[in-house]
Protein backbone atom coordinates (compact mmCIF):
# COMPACT_ATOMS: atom_id res chain seq x y z
CA UNK A 1 0.00 0.00 0.00
CA UNK A 2 1.26 3.45 -0.95
CA UNK A 3 -0.30 6.79 -0.05
CA UNK A 4 0.73 9.86 -2.00
CA UNK A 5 0.31 13.53 -1.12
CA UNK A 6 1.25 16.29 -3.56
CA UNK A 7 2.18 19.84 -2.64
CA UNK A 8 3.80 22.90 -4.19
CA UNK A 9 1.16 23.95 -6.67
CA UNK A 10 0.02 27.52 -7.05
CA UNK A 11 -0.29 30.52 -9.31
CA UNK A 12 2.76 31.61 -11.29
CA UNK A 13 3.39 33.95 -14.20
CA UNK A 14 4.46 32.64 -17.57
CA UNK A 15 8.21 32.10 -17.62
CA UNK A 16 8.31 31.32 -13.94
CA UNK A 17 9.13 28.15 -12.03
CA UNK A 18 7.51 25.86 -9.51
CA UNK A 19 8.63 22.75 -7.69
CA UNK A 20 6.06 20.09 -6.95
CA UNK A 21 6.64 17.56 -4.22
CA UNK A 22 5.04 14.20 -3.62
CA UNK A 23 5.34 12.63 -0.20
CA UNK A 24 4.87 8.88 -0.12
CA UNK A 25 4.06 6.59 2.75
CA UNK A 26 4.99 2.94 2.84
CA UNK A 27 8.19 1.12 3.51
CA UNK A 28 8.55 -0.08 -0.07
CA UNK A 29 8.61 3.37 -1.71
CA UNK A 30 12.04 2.69 -3.15
CA UNK A 31 10.61 -0.26 -5.09
CA UNK A 32 8.05 1.80 -7.00
CA UNK A 33 8.41 3.57 -10.29
CA UNK A 34 6.93 7.06 -9.93
CA UNK A 35 5.20 9.35 -12.37
CA UNK A 36 3.62 12.76 -12.72
CA UNK A 37 0.51 13.31 -14.80
CA UNK A 38 -1.65 16.35 -15.35
CA UNK A 39 -5.21 17.00 -16.35
CA UNK A 40 -6.68 20.26 -17.58
CA UNK A 41 -10.44 20.90 -17.66
CA UNK A 42 -12.08 19.06 -20.53
CA UNK A 43 -8.89 17.22 -21.46
CA UNK A 44 -7.58 13.73 -20.93
CA UNK A 45 -4.98 12.93 -18.32
CA UNK A 46 -1.56 13.59 -19.83
CA UNK A 47 1.77 11.99 -19.05
CA UNK A 48 4.30 14.54 -17.78
CA UNK A 49 7.29 12.65 -16.40
CA UNK A 50 8.34 9.41 -14.75
CA UNK A 51 11.33 8.04 -12.93
CA UNK A 52 12.32 4.45 -12.28
CA UNK A 53 12.63 2.95 -8.82
CA UNK A 54 16.43 3.11 -9.03
CA UNK A 55 16.40 6.65 -10.45
CA UNK A 56 18.55 5.47 -13.33
CA UNK A 57 15.85 6.30 -15.89
CA UNK A 58 13.76 9.43 -16.37
CA UNK A 59 11.17 10.00 -19.05
CA UNK A 60 9.27 13.07 -20.18
CA UNK A 61 6.27 13.99 -22.24
CA UNK A 62 7.06 15.86 -25.43
CA UNK A 63 5.38 19.03 -24.23
CA UNK A 64 7.64 19.37 -21.17
CA UNK A 65 10.99 18.07 -22.38
CA UNK A 66 13.77 20.49 -21.61
CA UNK A 67 11.61 22.46 -19.15
CA UNK A 68 10.69 19.96 -16.42
CA UNK A 69 12.91 17.68 -14.35
CA UNK A 70 11.79 14.74 -12.24
CA UNK A 71 13.82 13.46 -9.31
CA UNK A 72 13.36 11.32 -6.24
CA UNK A 73 14.81 11.00 -2.77
CA UNK A 74 14.21 7.53 -1.41
CA UNK A 75 15.60 8.49 1.98
CA UNK A 76 12.78 11.03 2.27
CA UNK A 77 10.16 8.92 0.47
CA UNK A 78 9.63 11.79 -1.94
CA UNK A 79 9.52 12.54 -5.62
CA UNK A 80 9.80 16.01 -7.13
CA UNK A 81 8.91 17.80 -10.31
CA UNK A 82 10.92 20.93 -11.02
CA UNK A 83 9.03 23.01 -13.58
CA UNK A 84 10.69 25.89 -15.39
CA UNK A 85 9.80 28.20 -18.27
CA UNK A 86 6.16 27.65 -17.49
CA UNK A 87 3.56 28.53 -20.11
CA UNK A 88 -0.22 28.95 -19.76
CA UNK A 89 -0.70 25.56 -21.43
CA UNK A 90 0.90 23.97 -18.36
CA UNK A 91 -2.14 24.94 -16.31
CA UNK A 92 -3.69 21.77 -14.90
CA UNK A 93 -4.11 19.62 -11.85
CA UNK A 94 -0.89 17.67 -11.37
CA UNK A 95 -1.00 14.16 -9.97
CA UNK A 96 1.70 11.99 -8.51
CA UNK A 97 1.36 8.25 -9.10
CA UNK A 98 3.14 4.99 -8.33
CA UNK A 99 3.42 1.86 -10.41
CA UNK A 100 5.08 -1.53 -10.38
CA UNK A 101 4.98 -1.71 -14.14
CA UNK A 102 7.66 -0.59 -16.55
CA UNK A 103 5.42 1.09 -19.14
CA UNK A 104 5.56 4.42 -17.42
CA UNK A 105 3.77 6.71 -19.86
CA UNK A 106 0.30 5.13 -19.58
CA UNK A 107 -1.80 6.31 -16.66
CA UNK A 108 -3.75 3.04 -16.76
CA UNK A 109 -0.61 1.24 -15.52
CA UNK A 110 -0.40 3.18 -12.26
CA UNK A 111 -1.58 1.57 -9.06
CA UNK A 112 -1.75 4.50 -6.65
CA UNK A 113 -2.57 8.18 -7.07
CA UNK A 114 -2.40 11.32 -5.02
CA UNK A 115 -5.24 13.82 -4.75
CA UNK A 116 -3.59 16.32 -7.08
CA UNK A 117 -2.30 19.86 -6.80
CA UNK A 118 -3.43 22.78 -8.94
CA UNK A 119 -0.91 24.65 -11.08
CA UNK A 120 -2.08 27.83 -12.78
CA UNK A 121 0.15 29.76 -15.17
CA UNK A 122 -0.97 33.27 -16.04
CA UNK A 123 -0.01 34.99 -19.28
Amino acid sequence: QVQLVESGGGLVQAGGSLRLSCAASGRTFSSWNMGWFRQAPGKEREFVAAITWSANGAYYGDSVKGRFTISRDSAKNAVYLQMSSLIPEDTAVYYCAATIYTSLTYYQNYNYWGQGTQVTVSS
